[in-house]
């Protein structure tokens, strides 16, 4: 079984930078792509970035030039690089990943991780 572990949320000010960890473990997988979502409190849950085994990525509007998505360790890792953060990216960040092979078609998701950007 495939599971997500994200790292790397925290408490910062407005202009600061995190980066954002999210590691794949199990056996016998492989995955398609990888990206992060984020949950903020009375909002509906938004797509902020993607990556492609072939290295690809993919911005939401609100953090291109902002935020930068990698990968790392076979694909099986990624990585969100967010600087100049802003409150309004304050939420609970979440892992995503595509696989494939005998699971294509399937998403697993990780547990989140919290960032809050305040003063």
């Amino acid at each position: 079984q495939v599971q997500l572990v994200e790292s790397g949320g925290d408490l910062v000010q407005p202009g600061g930078s995190l980066r954002l960890s999210c590691a794949a473990s199990g056996s016998g997988f492989s995955i398609n792509a990888m990206g992060w979502f984020r949950e903020a409190p009375g909002k509906t849950p938004e797509w902020v970035a993607s990556i492609l085994n072939d290295g690809a990525t993919e911005y939401a509007d609100a953090v291109k030039g902002r935020f930068t998505i990698s990968n790392a360790n076979a694909k099986n890792t990624v990585y969100l690089q967010m600087n100049g953060l802003k409150p309004e990216d304050t939420a609970v960040y979440k892992c995503a990943a595509d696989l494939g092979g005998k699971d294509r078609g399937k998403r697993i998701w990780g547990q989140g991780t919290q960032v809050t950007i305040s003063s």
